[in-house]
């Protein structure tokens, strides 16, 4: 451990480490409404524009595209340029992009958009966390990140909401959707003109008097409010490999003892989003699809993306108490066992109860996920190799939806599923007034708000 390391590691978690974690929080916010609020416009835009489910499950794969190529940019180029100017310049091609997707009138123009914005998410999401938990001590650091990943849910509720009150509200509330996602960027951007460059960076590229000064005044802050720091303790740490440009870099995540670790990390990422985006782009055009109308199926939703909230926080806590592997282990099979519960529920109480229970240990997991990667990666390749596997991860996320789209209506999923809430509407007492059993087909039914 350099003096550098060290004197980050004596800083308790204070005032400033609050305001970074409420400054990332907001992006990742930002970043998760932009990716969930598809979720409740493709049913619209399925409508509007005579859209096959083909189209639609390329259409919810398009911001992930643009995910990959945005966090494998982001990634490699914040450790050759900076954390701090890749951060910045992703939020504002994220904001343009998004704004513009508001107002094309085509799918193919729409996918472009999407794909554009999603570079902006994408070099976001892959960099923050790194970045971040680089400013805050080890013993602070996975319940950091994993509160960090927690705003994502904020950004999924506040998409819900969103799709809940204004998507089927106005002719084009769902234009009016993508516009609100983005133009409160414009404000956090401003905010975040503040931020300093990572001081561990700035070691690793030989600026170690850049890295001091730097220190210097996040020490003399935390002084001002009355902290007394200890002396740093410098420890030994074994020799890392040669960095400093794209190749080297490349080669130094996959060298040794470290190589095991990365492509673990890679599985690790593309084995979770691949079913998280199966869940939660199709959601709620799946039970629109089945016979719900669209504000039933949304507030379904909203109740299913309100549990990641305890998922990402409980996760955290965990993260520091258990460890991160064991957390995310835990949270790992607890979620596969909620989607056996989902995948052979009948009644729309028992998708409800399902459905939450994945989206709260998904979401867990996802907590553990974070931190893991935020600091398995020395710090001279840590942004490359999170952006790495966050876009390896985004490969899931591409496939999951259009995979959906393409085997739900040609492999009799959907006769299956009408056929469980048929039993389970018989069971119910679904009856018309002669008594006698609804002949209808459930999709045919008024099935109300």
């Amino acid at each position: 451990m350099s003096m550098i390391s060290a004197r980050i590691e004596r800083l308790p978690f204070a005032r400033f480490h609050k305001h970074l974690l409420l400054m990332g929080g907001l992006g990742y916010m930002f970043d998760a409404m932009d990716a969930a609020v598809l979720a409740f416009i493709l049913p619209v835009l399925r409508t509007a524009w005579n859209l096959s489910s083909v189209q639609i499950g390329v259409l919810g794969s398009s911001t992930y595209i643009g995910f990959l190529f945005g966090a494998l940019l982001a990634g490699t180029l914040g450790d050759l340029i900076g954390r701090r100017a890749v951060m910045m310049s992703a939020l504002a091609l994220y904001c343009a992009a998004s704004i513009v997707s508001a107002m094309v009138d085509t799918w193919p123009s729409f996918f472009a958009a999407r794909v554009v914005a999603g570079m902006g998410t994408g070099a976001e999401s892959a960099i923050v966390a790194p970045y971040l938990a680089e400013f805050v001590a080890r013993r602070y650091r996975g319940s950091f990140t994993g509160a960090l990943a927690g705003f994502f849910s904020f950004g999924f509720v506040a998409a819900a909401l969103l799709g809940y009150f204004i998507v089927p509200a106005y002719e084009n509330g769902w234009r009016i959707v993508l516009v609100i996602t983005a133009v409160p960027v414009v404000m956090l951007l401003w905010w975040r003109r503040a931020l300093p460059e990572s001081p561990r960076w700035l070691e690793s590229r030989g600026r170690e008097k850049e890295a001091e000064a730097l220190l210097d005044t996040i020490e003399a802050g935390f002084a001002r409010q009355g902290h007394v720091l200890p002396h740093p303790v410098v420890e030994a740490v074994a020799p890392q490999g040669a960095t400093g440009t794209l190749l080297a870099n490349f080669a130094a995540l996959l060298a040794g003892r470290q190589a095991r670790i990365t492509i673990m990390t890679w599985i690790m990422w593309l084995a979770i989003t691949f079913s998280y985006y199966s869940f939660f782009v199709w959601i709620p055009g799946l039970l629109v699809q089945n016979g719900m109308s669209i504000t039933k199926s949304f507030a379904y939703s909203i109740a299913i993306y309100c549990a990641q909230i305890p998922g990402y926080f409980s996760a955290a806590y965990f993260n520091e108490r258990i460890g991160r592997q064991a957390t995310i282990a835990t949270y790992m099979v607890l979620g596969g066992a909620s989607a056996l519960g989902l995948a052979f529920a009948q009644s729309d109480q028992q998708i409800m109860a399902a459905g939450i229970f994945l989206s709260l240990f998904m979401n867990g997991t996802y907590a553990g996920v974070y931190a893991y990667t935020a600091e398995v990666f020395p710090t001279p390749v840590r942004t490359t190799g999170a952006g790495l596997a966050s876009a390896i991860g985004r490969i899931g996320a591409i496939v999951s939806p259009i995979l959906v789209g393409y085997l739900y209506p040609n492999f009799g999923l959907r006769r299956r599923v009408r056929r469980h809430h048929h039993r389970a509407a018989a069971r119910g007492g679904d009856r018309r007034a002669d008594g006698r059993a609804d002949p209808r087909p459930f999709a045919g039914r008024d099935r109300g708000g």
